[in-house]
């Protein structure tokens, strides 16, 4: 194993092997933390109106979550990316698919926009199906008498949601919200079908240059291992601080 390889002069972009490595890592934690934004936020808004008794809201959550989660993320990724530009109007799918003037261009990646983008809106979209899940069972793994109790105190129902059953539900569903960031950011190496320099796109260029693959795929996977267990550490921190007694031991069964 010739772990040296990583200090020497990469043929394009002025930088070493490590400085691809980096760039690489930079742009799996930019498309993951933006699509984890868009996961959460409609995710959240999707698990409530699941819960909702009116139908009406209930129904198009309903069909939303079917529909996104049970079509392949590599299929959806190809969707967006190739199949979008042609739906939209003419004129808005060929600036997307243009390269320029929408070039995302930095010392060490190269690629366009609609790359970046798709991939955050295919990823987002896609895990906010997840969240929306995980919300819903938060919610209904309370107590019915929370909710009888809000109404009875006088508060409206947009108003039990939000000052009873939300604050605890996202309580209890921390750990399951870390495994759905993780599984983000792992899901985030799709991006390189469609142009992404992300982090295993970035070590199979390396892979390429230099012939040295145990040393390229090694270094990738010990950077998504640390990334993991430093969510993971920060979460349980963050789950500690915020647990309810009883609640959250309850669920962890």
């Amino acid at each position: 194993m010739d772990w040296k390889v990583f200090l020497e002069q990469a043929p394009s972009g002025g930088m070493t092997y490590l400085g691809w490595l980096m760039s690489g890592l930079m742009w799996t934690l930019l498309v993951s933390i933006s699509a984890w934004i868009i996961a959460f936020s409609l995710g959240s808004v999707l698990g409530v109106l699941r819960t909702a008794p009116v139908k009406w809201l209930s129904t198009p959550a309903t069909i939303y979550v079917e529909i996104f989660r049970n079509i392949p993320l590599l299929v959806q990724m190809f969707l967006w990316y190739f199949v979008m530009p042609e739906v939209v109007p003419e004129a808005l799918g060929d600036w997307l698919k243009q390269t320029y003037p929408n070039l995302i261009t930095l010392p060490f990646a190269q690629f366009s926009l609609w790359e970046f983008t798709a991939a955050v809106l295919c990823l987002g979209l896609y895990t906010a199906s997840r969240v929306a899940e995980q919300v819903r069972a938060g919610i209904l793994s309370l107590p019915k008498g929370q909710t009888n109790a809000g109404l009875a105190m006088g508060l409206t129902l947009p108003q039990v949601y939000r000052f009873v059953l939300l604050p605890m539900a996202f309580r209890l569903i921390i750990p399951p919200m870390t495994s759905e960031f993780l599984t983000i950011f792992k899901n985030s190496s799709t991006a390189l079908t469609i142009g992404v320099l992300e982090l295993t796109a970035q070590s199979r260029q390396i892979s390429e240059y230099t012939f040295k693959t145990f040393e390229a795929l090694g270094a990738a996977t010990l950077i998504y291992i640390a990334i993991t267990l430093t969510v993971i550490f920060i979460m349980a921190v963050i789950e500690k601080k915020v647990a309810v007694p009883g609640y959250v031991s309850q669920g962890g069964h």
